[in-house]
């Protein structure tokens, strides 16, 4: 199929009149879609067998209000509230929009990074202390693959960032934490050959090696095997074999790109021709290679993701450039949120609708209790390790401004600057009914 749309423009799967020249007759919503047009987080249960793909980051650099740092978020359906999730990378400002997407705080984890230039974790240590503050009681997960050397590797990026965050863990500390701080790290080799690092409940992850200028970038192929369903993120890199091997038939393959236009560049961003070059072709793929690749893995759909939007003539020659091999479904995962349905005969793209203010996901006391226990009338919150006091010395409480002087008497309640000796005691079938939900009377509600 090589050059296929600069030769005969046919649509690669067949004569479809009306259809368009690239788009299959999979192309369409599945059942469980509600709006075809708009995603509107949080309205939507994820059904059994569905995949659901969200970009909330698809820009290495600079993060604008339309695109932040590159992160990928994969969820498997279950037909429950809250599906599985895993997040793949999770760059400069994904996570705002990971939380405008209604993903509870208390349940952001298993987070898989390709390689540790910062665009693709950088808001690890944002999100790790405070989603343990708002009720992620568990250990974080992280996967992310060796280095040439013990400090070149994942545990090593993990240990310092902790050790940078010590006097915000130490300070939150004051409230119930439990394991919320504690991290546990899945370190692979970053040569492992199509190695297995995840495993569990039928879904399987693995990981390969990519070429990006320096050992211990790797990509990711997700398989889940109740649905047949699979995704696979290259992470940054040079086009490669294995990729082209281990990504084969995947249903949603995404890679990184870059139009070949050195000379424009250097002219917009004020570097040199050659510094561009140089950096394009020692770490990156271009156009030209993304579309080579797409049409040797055969993906149902295939997506570009960590690239810079430079307006139309740009986007359309980058377009031209993958064109020049690749006829078939294709997307750019930009301007963020952009989200894929994926069923076994059907894939959908969307935008999704965010708020521009803040609007999580509320607590729900029922992610505090594992899965499949029942929930109890009472639950002790835990309690906080370090004190307050213990932190902060007598005299700066004691320069505090008398609340006395700034409540009007009408509403003035009593402060509670200690945790109580006895501890916090919440009755979450009590909050659940203040939200219209009696899990009593409707043993659906789980």
């Amino acid at each position: 199929m090589n050059g296929v749309l600069l030769s005969s423009p046919n649509n690669p799967y067949g004569s479809r009149p009306g259809g368009g020249i690239s788009l299959p007759d999979y192309y369409r919503p599945p059942m469980s879609i509600s709006n075809r047009n708009v995603y509107f987080p949080g309205t939507e249960v994820l059904p059994k067998n569905e995949m659901r793909i969200s970009f909330l980051g698809s820009t290495p650099f600079p993060p604008t209000r339309l695109q932040a740092g590159t992160s990928i978020m994969v969820e498997l359906g279950n037909g429950g509230p809250q599906p599985r999730r895993f997040f793949f990378d999770l760059g400069s400002g994904a996570l705002k929009n990971a939380l405008a997407m209604q993903v509870p705080p208390a349940l952001f984890n298993d987070i898989f990074i390709t390689h540790l230039h910062v665009d693709h974790y950088a808001d690890l240590p944002y999100m790790h202390p405070f989603t343990a503050w708002m009720g992620r009681f568990e250990p974080l997960r992280v996967y992310g693959p060796s280095g040439s050397r013990p400090e070149l590797g994942t545990n090593h990026m993990i240990k310092h960032m902790r050790e940078m965050l010590v006097w915000h863990e130490e300070n939150f500390d004051a409230f119930p934490i439990a394991k919320g701080y504690e991290i546990d790290v899945t370190e692979f080799p970053w040569d492992a050959d199509n190695g297995i690092v995840y495993d569990h409940d039928g879904v399987v992850i693995r990981s390969w090696p990519r070429s990006h200028g320096k050992n211990g970038a790797v990509a990711y192929r997700l398989d889940w095997e109740e649905a047949d369903l699979s995704f696979v993120w290259t992470g940054d890199g040079r086009p490669d074999e294995k990729t082209a091997e281990y990504a084969q038939g995947a249903d949603v393959f995404v890679t990184e790109g870059q139009a070949d236009t050195p000379q424009l560049q250097s002219i917009t961003m004020g570097m040199s021709q050659e510094m561009v070059e140089y950096t394009i072709d020692g770490w990156h793929s271009l156009y030209y290679g993304a579309g080579y690749l797409f049409e040797q893995v055969q993906p149902r759909m295939a997506a570009i993701c960590h690239y810079v939007a430079g307006g139309g003539p740009i986007e359309s020659e980058a377009m031209s450039e993958i064109r020049a091999h690749w006829g078939g479904l294709f997307m750019f995962t930009g301007p963020d949120v952009q989200v894929l349905n994926v069923t076994k005969d059907a894939i959908w793209h969307r935008e999704a609708a965010l708020p521009d203010g803040a609007a999580i996901a509320s607590l729900d006391p029922r992610w505090l209790v594992p899965p499949g226990t029942e929930l109890p009338d009472e639950m002790q919150m835990p309690t906080p390790r370090i004190p307050r006091a213990d932190q902060q010395d007598a005299s700066l409480r004691d320069m505090e401004i008398d609340p006395h002087l700034y409540y009007p008497p009408d509403v003035e309640r009593d402060q509670v600057s200690k945790w109580p000796e006895e501890g916090i005691t919440i009755r979450p079938k009590e909050m659940l009914k203040a939200r219209g939900i009696d899990i009593d009377d409707d043993p659906t509600a789980d």
